[in-house]
């Protein structure tokens, strides 16, 4: 099955909605790696806060949206995903959580944090894309 074509409107609305996500990320200070550490080592909560208010907002809107809506504006479908936990779940989670602790960033704003200038997340970013790129070789084995 192939994926849907992108249209200029959901391509221009996705635009937008990143450049939210980056921005809201940004005015966080989540894009900052000692923020992240520090937060990591239990010294700065505020994090937290950002993290659960986004979850509760996305949430809602998640919840809210095909009640209130017949249809995503932009057409399509609201789609259905079923939770899978399984040991590749918890593997995933666990060096995810590794590659958090040691490089401390996570990989949106890191991707946001270049956006503000901070060149030195391209480390990051390319490790975090090569191992994105190591998995996929490795499922098509």
């Amino acid at each position: 099955m192939s994926a849907p074509r992108l249209t200029l409107a959901t391509a221009l609305a996705t635009l937008v909605a990143g450049a939210l996500f980056g921005y809201g990320l940004s005015v966080s200070t989540m894009i900052r790696p000692e923020v992240v550490q520090s937060f990591l080592r239990f010294q700065d909560l505020g994090l937290m806060l950002v993290m659960g208010g986004a979850v509760v907002v996305t949430l809602l809107a998640y919840l809210l949206a095909p009640r209130l809506m017949t249809r995503p504006v932009l057409g399509g479908y609201f789609h259905h995903h079923v939770s899978q936990w399984n040991s590749s779940t918890a593997l995933g989670a666990a060096l995810f959580g590794v590659g958090w602790g040691l490089c401390g960033v996570c990989p949106g704003p890191a991707i946001a944090g270049l956006g503000a200038g901070n060149w030195d997340l391209l480390w990051a970013v390319g490790g975090i894309g090569l191992g994105a790129l190591l998995q996929g070789l490795r499922a098509k084995a």
